[in-house]
Formats: structure tokens, C-alpha cells, sequence
């Protein structure tokens, strides 16, 4: 990549990660366009469309989450590696806007993400299978599961009020809901 092209996509992720911290989270190319000083078709050369862009506005994030499944799935005690990932999921998710836009997409627009995906996914179904095998989980419950349970409870704690307390309310409800049936 030039290096003019370099500074122009750095500056495009820099508006688009300061616009996600406001709150903004519909990432029109128009506008940050216009606030990174480049044409729109600068862009939309970078990022083809709003995934592609998100993707690569999370990709730290996300990896950071894979990091802590797979170290997770290495915990000696299933069920505890389980419960600390998604306590750290959910923080992880809800310190800023935009992870469960990927997570929760059907398609990757960057085969970065979904190589992610699949070491996150593979992690989760590890340390899914390992606690199973302990008959300390529901048998039922696949990584996909995990994933939209975590998009669900951060999209619940993000609207209410009180986050912190909804936040450890809907974490516990989940962690109990992981136990099998009796």
C-alpha cells in the first residue's frame, strides 16, 4: 500500500473509531468521508461496505477475545475457564460498541474474521465439550449459542439503566442457565 493510501485508511478508521465513542454507530461513508478530509470513494477502495469497515475497526478487539477463549479453554477446570471467559466476554463486548456486530454477523467480509471466528468458535466448543464431559453444563449448548447469548446480554445491558448492576444480574442468570437440567 503507498504510503499516502496507508495515511488515508488510518484516518478513516481513526473518524470512524472516534464517531463508534460517541455513540454513533451507523458508520455513514458520507459523513466520515467528509470528516477524514478523503472522498467517499477513498472509503469505499478500503472497506467495500459498513462490515468490512466494523471488521477491521474490531479486529484488535476480537483478537484480544480469541486470546482469552483459547487461554480459557486451556483451564484445567472447564466449568471455571467457561464462567471467567464470559465474564470477560461481556466486559469485553460492552467496553465499546461494534464487537457484536461481528460476532453476530452471518457473513465475514475479511477472511481475517472469519479465521477468527473459527478460533473462537473452536476454543468455546473445547472448553464446551470438556465441561460437558463433567456433566457441569447443559448438554445441549453449542459455541454459535454462546456467541448469541453474549450479543443478546450486552444488547440488554446497553438499553437499561444501571449497567453495572444488569450486567452481573444477566451474567449470573446465564451462568445458571449453563448448569444441566435436573
Amino acid at each position: 500500500m503507498r504510503a499516502d493510501a496507508a495515511r488515508n485508511r488510518a484516518r478513516v478508521l481513526q473518524i470512524a473509531r472516534e464517531q463508534l465513542a460517541t455513540g454513533d454507530d451507523s458508520l455513514m461513508f458520507n459523513s466520515i468521508a467528509r470528516l477524514a478530509g478523503v472522498g467517499v470513494g477513498t472509503v469505499y477502495r478500503h472497506f467495500p461496505n459498513r462490515q468490512a469497515l466494523l471488521e477491521a475497526l474490531m479486529a484488535e478487539r476480537f483478537q484480544r477475545l480469541v486470546s482469552e477463549a483459547q487461554a480459557a479453554a486451556a483451564d484445567e477446570d472447564a466449568l471455571a475457564g467457561l464462567h471467567r471467559l464470559l465474564r470477560y466476554a461481556l466486559g469485553h463486548v460492552l467496553d465499546g460498541p461494534g464487537l457484536t456486530g461481528v460476532l453476530e454477523a452471518a457473513s465475514d467480509a475479511d477472511a481475517r474474521t472469519s479465521a477468527m471466528k473459527t478460533d473462537f468458535d473452536r476454543a468455546i466448543t473445547e472448553l464446551l465439550d470438556r465441561a460437558r464431559q463433567a456433566e457441569a453444563i447443559r448438554p445441549d449448548l453449542e459455541a454459535d449459542d454462546v456467541r448469541r447469548l453474549l450479543c443478546g446480554i450486552e444488547h440488554a445491558v446497553r438499553v437499561g439503566e444501571d449497567r453495572a448492576r444488569h450486567t452481573e444480574l444477566y451474567l449470573g442468570v446465564l451462568l445458571e442457565g449453563l448448569r444441566p437440567p435436573r
